[in-house]
C-alpha cells in the first residue's frame, strides 16, 4: 500500500512541487519515497513495503530501457501468474515486485493491460515515447485516484491533500457536491468537495495526451447474468472454495497479515475460513469493544478467536469527537460520517502489531445484507394500494405515529415504506438512501440562493439512480446491489477503510471485494440473496459451517451504531458550539432559521435530528478548515476548549 502523486504540465514541473506533494500524503507510505522528473512529467511516490521489501521496489519504477515510468498503490494478487507468462514470452525482470508486473505488461498490452489485473490498485504510467499518461483505479474502487484537469496540466494523487499542496487554489468547494453530500452522505464520482477536483470512478481508467486530450473510460463492469444453475447446496459449495481460493491470494505478502474481527458476519466468515482452510500458522485478529449495552462486539468475536486459536487482541475505547474530529477530516479530505471514528482508533491499535489486515467489507452489497433490499420490495407492494388511499388515508393516519428517537422504529420504517410507494425503480432506490438525511424539500428551505441555485441545476441521486437502470438484471435486488456497488460502497465505507487505515500506515485488505467473487455473486440467483425479510440466504448458510451459534444468532448492529449514545453528551455539545455559530449560514450558502429549528428540536428533546445535524457539523468544520484555511492544530485546540455536559442524553 502506498501514496502516489504527480504533475503532467509542458514547463512547470518542478522536483519541490512533487515533493511537496508526495510528503503530504506520508503517511501512506511512511518507508520509502521517490520522486521522477522526465521532460514534462513528475511523479511521486511514498512506500509502505510489503512485497519485496528490499530497495528494488523503490518507486517511481520504469521498464528496462527507462521510457516506461510507474507509480503504483496497492496490491495485484495475480501477479506471480501474469509475470510467469510474461516471462514464457520473453520478458526479463529486476525485481520481484508486482510493481514491475505491470510495467511490463503495460508494454505487452498497452492501455488493456488493466483488464488482466486482480487486485487492488491505483497506478499512474508515464510513457515517455507516446508522451502519454494511463492511470486506472481497481474495479471495485478500493484504491483512489483523485485528478485536477486544466488545459495541458494534469495533477493526480491518491488524496486531495496531494493536488491542494500543488496547487492551494483548488480549495474552492463545489457546492453541488455539498448538495449531494446532504442528501445522500457521500459524493460520487467524479465529484469530490471541490469544484476543480475530481475522483476516477471505480472501473475506470484515463488517458491524458501530450496534446491535453483527457479520456476517461470503464474497462469492466459487473455482471449479473447469465443466472448461475444448481441446488442451494451445490451453489453453496462453489461460494465456499471462492471465498477459500480469494482469502488465500489475499494473504501474498513478506510481512506478517492479521484480521479484523467483529461479531459481524462477514469478518467472523473471512477469519474462520483463513484458519480452517488457508492456514496452519497462528495469525492475529483484532476487535474493538464499545461498551454500550448489547452494543458490544467483543465478546462474540472473542468466541469466534478461541473456536480457531487466533491470537487475540481486545481492546475497550471511549470514542471522542471532540478529541478526533479534525484528524479524521484531515484525513478524509471530505465530510463523512461518525464510522469514521470506529475506524480510526481500531485501525491504530492494529497498526500496533501488523502492517497488513484483512476485513469483510463488501460482502453487504455483495450478497445483499441492508433491510433496505427487502424494504424496496415492501414498498412496491404498498405501491398497489390506490395513489388516493394512500396519499388520503394512510398517510394521515402514519402522521399520528411517532418517530422515535431511532432510525429503525416502527414508525420511520412505516412513513419511509409509505413515502417510495409514490417512485418506482431507481428513482424509489435513491430515495430510500435520501430518507433519513436531507430531502428535496428540507434541503430547499436549508440553502441560501447560492446554494439554492446550484441544487436547482443538480439531482444528487442521479448516480444512484442511473446505475439501477444501467444493470443489466431483472430482478429489482439485483439492481440494487449493482448500484450499491458502483456507488455506495466505492465513495462511503470503503473509502472510510482506505483513510482511516493509510492515517495509521496499516494496509487494509477486503477478500469480499475481489472482483472475480464478485462476479460470480453477481450471477447467484436472487432467491439466495434476499427472500422475503431474509437477507444474504447463501452466505448464512456458508457461515452456519463454521461460526458458532451465538455469533449467527446474533442482530446485525452495525460498527457504529452505539456511537449516538455513547457520545450524545459531545454531539449535542458540537452541535451547540458550531452550528448555533454556523459560518456556512453566515456565508450565505445556508440560511441559518432551519439549523436553529433543527437543532432546538433536537436539544429539547421533541425529534431526533441526528443523523441531519451530524451532516451538517462535518460540513461546516470541514468548511473552516479547508475554505477558511483553519489548521487541523488550531481546530483540535477549539474543539478541547468545547464545554461538554456530561449529564446531557439524547
Amino acid at each position: 500500500m502506498c501514496g502516489i502523486c504527480g504533475k503532467i504540465a509542458p514547463d512547470r514541473v518542478t522536483e519541490e512541487i512533487v515533493t511537496r506533494m508526495a510528503d503530504s500524503i506520508a503517511h501512506r507510505g511512511p518507508d520509502d519515497h521517490g520522486v521522477l522528473i522526465r521532460g514534462r512529467a513528475g511523479l511521486g511516490h511514498r512506500r509502505l513495503s510489503i512485497i519485496d521489501l528490499s530497495s528494488a521496489g523503490h518507486q517511481p519504477l520504469s521498464n528496462t530501457d527507462g521510457t516506461i515510468w510507474i507509480v503504483f498503490n496497492g496490491e495485484i494478487y495475480n501477479y506471480p501468474e501474469l509475470k510467469a507468462d510474461l516471462v514464457a514470452k520473453g520478458h526479463t525482470f529486476r525485481t520481484q515486485t508486482d510493481t514491475e508486473v505491470i510495467v511490463q505488461l503495460y508494454e505487452a498490452e498497452g492501455t488493456r493491460c488493466v483488464e488482466k489485473l486482480r487486485g487492488m490498485f491505483a497506478f499512474a504510467i508515464w510513457d515517455e515515447n507516446k508522451g502519454r499518461l494511463l492511470a486506472a483505479r481497481d474495479h471495485l474502487g478500493q484504491k483512489p485516484f483523485y485528478y485536477a484537469h486544466r488545459g495541458d496540466e494534469l495533477l493526480f494523487g491518491s488524496e486531495i491533500k496531494a493536488i491542494l499542496a500543488a496547487d492551494p487554489s483548488l480549495a474552492e468547494m463545489d457546492l453541488s457536491a455539498l448538495d449531494q453530500y446532504l442528501a445522500l452522505r457521500i459524493i460520487a464520482p467524479p465529484k469530490s468537495m471541490f469544484r476543480g477536483i475530481r475522483k476516477l470512478p471505480p472501473g475506470h481508467r484515463l488517458t491524458f495526451d501530450r496534446d491535453g486530450t483527457l479520456t476517461v473510460d470503464r474497462y469492466w463492469d459487473l455482471p449479473f447474468g447469465p443466472k448461475l444453475e444448481g441446488s442451494d447446496e451445490e451453489l453453496t459449495e462453489e461460494l465456499e472454495r471462492r471465498m477459500i481460493e480469494t482469502v488465500r491470494i489475499h494473504l501474498v505478502s513478506d510481512v506478517e497479515v492479521g484480521a479484523f474481527l467483529s461479531a459481524g458476519l462477514d469478518s467472523t466468515l473471512v477469519v474462520s475460513i483463513l484458519a480452517k482452510h488457508v492456514t496452519d500458522e497462528p495469525f492475529r485478529t483484532f476487535s474493538m469493544g464499545l461498551d454500550h449495552g448489547d452494543y458490544n462486539e467483543a465478546p462474540y468475536a472473542k468466541l469466534v478467536a478461541e473456536r480457531y486459536g487466533t491470537t487475540h487482541h481486545e481492546r475497550m475505547i471511549e470514542p471522542s469527537l471532540v478529541k478526533h474530529l479534525p484528524a479524521l477530516l484531515r484525513h478524509l479530505d471530505e465530510p463523512s460520517d461518525p464510522l469514521s471514528l470506529c475506524m480510526y482508533l481500531l485501525a491504530k491499535m492494529v497498526r500496533e502489531h501488523v502492517k497488513v489486515v484483512l476485513g469483510g467489507d463488501g460482502g453487504d452489497e455483495l450478497f445483499g445484507g441492508y433491510d433496505r433490499y427487502y424494504g424496496n420490495t415492501y414498498a412496491g407492494a404498498l405501491a398497489r394500494v390506490p395513489a388516493f388511499v394512500r396519499r388520503h388515508a394512510i398517510g394521515p393516519a402514519l402522521g399520528l405515529i411517532p418517530d422515535g428517537n431511532w432510525y429503525k422504529s416502527m414508525g420511520h420504517q412505516l412513513k419511509w415504506l409509505h413515502e417510495l410507494s409514490f417512485l418506482s425503480g431507481g428513482a424509489r432506490y435513491a430515495r430510500s438512501l435520501n430518507y433519513f438525511y436531507f430531502s428535496d424539500v428540507a434541503r430547499d428551505a436549508l440553502y441560501g440562493p447560492a446554494m439554492r441555485d446550484a441544487a436547482a441545476a443538480f439531482d444528487p441521486g442521479k448516480p444512484i439512480r442511473d446505475a439501477f437502470e444501467r444493470a443489466e438484471a431483472a430482478n429489482p435486488v439485483d439492481r440494487m446491489l449493482y448500484a450499491d456497488s458502483q456507488i455506495r460502497l466505492p465513495d462511503h465505507p470503503v473509502m472510510i477503510l482506505d483513510r482511516m487505515t493509510m492515517a495509521h500506515s496499516l494496509e487494509a485488505r477486503a477478500p469480499f471485494m475481489d472482483h472475480k467473487l464478485a462476479e460470480f455473486s453477481a450471477r447467484l440467483p436472487s432467491r439466495l440473496k434476499v427472500k422475503g425479510r431474509k437477507l444474504r440466504q447463501i452466505q448464512v448458510k456458508l457461515a452456519e459451517r463454521y461460526l458458532p451459534e451465538e455469533v449467527m444468532a446474533r442482530k446485525k448492529q452495525g460498527f457504529s451504531s452505539p456511537l449516538p449514545y455513547m457520545l450524545a453528551a459531545e454531539f449535542k455539545s458540537l452541535f451547540s458550539t458550531y452550528l448555533a455559530d454556523s459560518h456556512l449560514a453566515r456565508d450565505g450558502i445556508f440560511r441559518p432559521e432551519p439549523i436553529q429549528g433543527l437543532l432546538a428540536t433536537h436539544l429539547e428533546g421533541r425529534a431526533d435530528n441526528g443523523n441531519r445535524l451530524w451532516l451538517l457539523l462535518n460540513s461546516e468544520l470541514w468548511y473552516r478548515m479547508y475554505i477558511e484555511g483553519t489548521s487541523q492544530e488550531a481546530m483540535t485546540e477549539q474543539l478541547q476548549g468545547v464545554t461538554v455536559e456530561s449529564d446531557i442524553s439524547c
